[in-house]
């Protein structure tokens, strides 16, 4: 009795490279004798049939062959020189390959082993839809004349025209953009365009509706009516402001124009000397009795005017607002007095004032804050109470809060 071989590969090869799918396969085993001894340089008797449904299943062909097996005892043969291999339906399947193996050359074929074709050679199936594409000649139909008789008008030549029908066809369902980069959102009604941004804004949701809006950084709020940012509290504040009467919230109080050289302290010293520079060169609060308009003996206009003004107390990136600027903050509140003050997005607080005599008036009760703008030998500022808010005109001498717009 003889030792069942090992099937080591059943794969397609080419045997016409030109026209035709290929018609044979590869089939390598391993024979061993009984003694489980290689059987080596010696020619052996094999049969091979494929089955079709089952191990046990309808022969459909069938072919004997005596190769030799090499020092490995490997033996390699094609599978389908006989006639008959061609004509295999490889799409009606499953198939099964059954081989019969005689040692001494023979045909006492003690050997036998069969086992299922997994995956039809992609190659041999193909030749069935070779044979079907070679046996069908496919023609388009071209028409010819229109069907009147179905009750459906259309003339030939808006068939001609057909083209232009469907060019000039819209969706009004659908947005169309107009811009690079632009986008649109349904507003419940229609497709609106969002407005563009500006470069190094991100696009929120304000009220439903998609805005752009500058990035804020810490210490920094935005008015989203003016969309003008601002620093979150008085320059010297210790905190934003909890409500009108927060002491940590009020700040310094500055004479318009002078820079941060500490006489904004609520505690710094006095001098009753003007300066003749822009910058006096001390700390004290410059008190005026008899002149009380500048802290300054010749006045300059120029001092507090932008990023880049002369005495510009704010830190880098920020100014003294125009008084412009405060009107439009003002008109935006949601009343025109102290509640509307701090209910903004500035919180501002009744922060009060020094006067130039260095008295302090109204803290609690008033806020007074600085603008850049000046009006004749004085200069312009916000003020508002329980009973309203205004824009008017201040001393420079006098002491009043400062909130820094940014640049």
């Amino acid at each position: 009795m003889k030792k069942a071989f090992t099937l080591l590969a059943a794969i397609l090869i080419f045997t016409n490279v030109w026209s035709q799918s290929p018609e044979k396969m590869s089939y390598q085993a391993v024979i061993r004798n009984s003694s489980d001894v290689l059987v080596t340089n010696t020619p052996v008797g094999m049969q091979i049939s494929i089955l079709q449904g089952s191990e046990t299943g309808t022969v459909v062909y069938i072919e004997t062959q005596t190769p030799t097996t090499n020092a490995n005892g490997l033996v390699t043969i094609e599978i389908g020189s006989d006639a008959g291999f061609a004509s295999i339906d490889w799409a009606n399947g499953p198939y099964f390959i059954k081989t019969e193996t005689d040692p001494t050359g023979g045909t006492s074929y003690s050997i036998t082993g069969t086992s299922q074709l997994l995956s039809v050679p992609y190659a041999l199936h193909a030749k069935t839809a070779e044979s079907i594409e070679g046996g069908i000649s496919e023609t388009d139909p071209v028409f010819t004349a229109w069907d009147k008789s179905t009750g459906i008008s259309i003339t030939e030549s808006q068939i001609s025209d057909l083209g232009t029908y469907i060019e000039t066809e819209t969706d009004p369902s659908v947005p169309t953009g107009t811009q690079t980069g632009e986008m649109q959102y349904w507003n419940g009604t229609a497709w609106v365009t969002v407005a563009a941004g500006d470069e190094g804004q991100v696009l929120t949701f304000i009220g439903g509706v998609p805005t752009w809006i500058i990035q804020l950084q810490e210490g920094e709020v935005q008015n989203p009516t003016t969309g003008k940012i601002w620093m979150d509290r008085n320059l010297g504040a210790s905190q934003v402001a909890t409500s009108s009467t927060d002491t940590a919230a009020y700040g310094d109080l500055y004479q318009w124009g002078r820079a941060a050289d500490g006489h904004e302290s609520r505690t710094s010293g006095t001098t009753s000397i003007l300066s003749t520079t822009d910058t006096p060169g001390h700390s004290d609060f410059i008190i005026n009795v008899s002149n009380l308009y500048d802290w300054r003996s010749l006045s300059n206009d120029n001092l507090w005017q932008g990023a880049g003004g002369i005495n510009n107390p704010c830190p880098s990136g920020y100014r003294l607002p125009t008084i412009t600027e405060w009107d439009a903050e003002r008109t935006s509140w949601s009343s025109n007095n102290t509640a509307g003050a701090f209910a903004s997005p500035l919180k501002l607080p009744l922060a009060g004032y020094r006067h130039s005599s260095n008295s302090f008036y109204d803290a609690g009760s008033l806020g007074s804050y600085w603008s850049s703008t000046v009006f004749s030998y004085i200069a312009q500022y916000l003020n508002f109470g329980s009973s309203g808010a205004t824009c008017g005109a201040q001393y420079r001498a006098d002491g009043l809060s400062v909130r820094c717009i940014k640049d």
